[in-house]
C-alpha cells in the first residue's frame, strides 16, 4: 500500500524527503490545519500529520477521502 511507501519515506527523510517525490503533494495546511502538513496517497486519499519534535516524531491526525468541494 501507499500508505507504507509514506510512512518509510517519512520514517528515514522526514517532510523534506516527501516534498521530493512529486506523486505525494506534501504541503504545510493553513487556516484551522495550521501547523499540520498534507501528503497525497493516490487520488482520492489524504494524510493529514504534525511533526511534533524534530526527531521526526510523527503524529497521523486522519487519512481521508479529500473532498474537492468548498464549503
Amino acid at each position: 500500500m501507499r500508505y507504507e511507501k509514506w510512512k518509510d519515506i517519512l520514517r528515514y527523510s522526514g517532510p523534506k524527503g516527501l516534498k521530493q517525490i512529486r506523486g505525494f503533494n506534501d504541503e504545510a495546511l493553513k487556516g484551522d490545519w495550521k501547523g499540520f502538513r498534507s501528503s497525497r496517497l493516490n487520488d482520492q486519499y489524504r494524510v493529514i500529520y504534525k511533526v511534533e519534535k524534530e526527531e521526526i516524531l510523527v503524529r497521523v491526525i486522519k487519512i481521508t477521502a479529500h473532498d474537492y468541494r468548498r464549503k
